[in-house]
């Protein structure tokens, strides 16, 4: 069995991996979306193609559009920030984890424990979610710029090539 750095040096040979970034939002639009466009400037950073950007309201039914656009686009992953808390508007996770065929429970659990080091108990209040919808990663963060740099840093920019080379295998 190829150890997991075997299995990362092979996905390197994937070149740029191709990004669709969903900032789910009722307050802001595309020039006041800092989470947005951070998600964009660390895939950039990290050598990925961030192929198409949208803003939708915490509405269901644009959040489950915007989502299956987005995979049937071909795109590798769709990373999207906010709606993921506890508050009456906040339903990304509740729409997004029907879609999923294969759901990625140590994304949020890290990403949970991660944030606890940061913000201490107030880390529960997280449902941070990922999993596959067909042959594309889907990544649901929070809103918050601290909590996107968290998931995009030590979490998602780490392992995207090799989460796509094990899906596409």
């Amino acid at each position: 069995m190829s150890s997991v750095s075997e299995h990362r040096a092979r996905a390197e040979g994937l070149g740029a991996v191709s990004v669709g970034v969903l900032t789910v939002s009722d307050t802001r639009d595309l020039a006041t979306d800092r989470s947005g466009q951070l998600i964009l400037d660390l895939v950039a950073e990290a050598g990925h193609n961030a192929a198409e950007r949208r803003l939708v309201r915490d509405e269901p039914d644009q959040i489950r559009d915007a989502v299956l656009d987005l995979c049937r686009a071909g795109l590798d992953a769709v990373l999207s920030s906010g709606g993921t808390g506890i508050g009456t508007r906040d339903q990304t996770c509740d729409v997004v984890r029907p879609l999923l065929e294969k759901e990625l429970p140590g994304y949020g659990e890290l990403f949970r424990m991660l944030s606890w080091e940061e913000v201490g108990s107030a880390a529960m209040l997280s449902r941070a979610v990922a999993g596959t919808v067909g042959r594309t990663l889907v990544f649901c963060m929070p809103g918050s710029s601290n909590a996107v740099r968290l998931a995009m840093t030590r979490l998602i920019l780490p392992e995207l090539r090799h989460l796509v080379h094990e899906l596409h295998r």
